[in-house]
């Protein structure tokens, strides 16, 4: 302990400079947008290749799971083949409505977080591959989040399991609207708020992306009602929504790109004005 004290003793000037340095950066940061932004892109940068090489160490470990994952892949995309009935029942991402194959981009989540209550996934693609600010992420199975920051290389995903998502979605089978939030207990289910009572609805019921949304496509899958309930106070309902996704196991995803998201927010800026 006597060491340490000497060692700061002899070094007080040097130390007390490097402090009044970083304080300096700090505030500079903080207040000047064109440096924060900066920073963050920088901050993408470093984590994501972190971030990759850490995932490429858990992916070779889990080559069975993914083994066993794709033979079931396989044996339903053989049967979705030789079943017509099937085949036209699932719908392709390049289906999609309003979404062509050329604007859909191939990534992967090589970080994610789902035990705090702001969670955010790192994917392997960033501004060299297209990918923006806003941009929908989903998977085979529904949604996942929207892209926040990129860098060159990476980007930044606001998961769905975030306290300050807020996603528009509806009741698929009667078409009734409401906003998709979290609330911070379970990384299984989110919540669909400000249904109208008038809604019917019923514990099984899909939910999926509404057509108010210029991130999501319509009818992008979500969940199923888990539980049903009733503010007495007003006249709205909220749902407790069961996701399709395992948030905590989350691999390739897809992001979409918008090609009508700055016009139609252009347009509702002019109505607005």
């Amino acid at each position: 302990m006597q060491q340490i004290f000497i060692f700061i003793f002899k070094n007080s000037y040097r130390l007390l400079f490097l402090l009044l340095l970083v304080v300096s950066l700090v505030f500079t940061v903080q207040s000047h947008s064109y440096h924060r932004s900066k920073v963050i892109s920088s901050a993408n940068f470093l984590s994501g290749g972190v971030y990759e090489q850490i995932n490429s160490v858990s992916e070779y470990l889990n080559l069975k799971n993914q083994n066993e994952e794709l033979a079931l892949e396989n044996a339903r995309l053989k049967s979705i083949i030789f079943n017509t009935k099937d085949s036209v029942a699932q719908p392709k991402l390049d289906s999609l409505k309003g979404v062509k194959a050329n604007d859909i981009i191939v990534s992967k989540v090589i970080h994610n977080s789902y035990n705090v209550y702001e969670n955010y996934l790192t994917i392997d693609g960033g501004s060299a591959s297209g990918i923006k600010s806003d941009m929908g992420v989903i998977n085979s199975s529904g949604i996942i989040g929207i892209v926040d920051k990129t860098s060159k290389n990476y980007a930044t995903v606001i998961s769905i399991l975030n306290v300050k998502s807020q996603i528009n979605a509806k009741i698929k089978k009667t078409n009734h609207f409401g906003s998709l939030v979290w609330n911070g207990k379970s990384t299984g289910f989110v919540q669909l708020i400000d249904v109208p009572r008038l809604a019917s609805v019923r514990k099984g019921d899909t939910i999926v992306t509404g057509g108010q949304s210029v991130i999501f496509p319509e009818n992008i899958g979500i969940g199923t009602i888990n539980n049903i309930f009733v503010d007495n106070k007003t006249n709205y309902y909220t749902l407790n929504v069961k996701l399709f996704n395992d948030m905590t196991n989350l691999g390739h995803v897809y992001i979409i790109k918008s090609k009508d998201r700055e016009e139609i927010l252009t347009l509702e800026k002019k109505e607005n004005e």
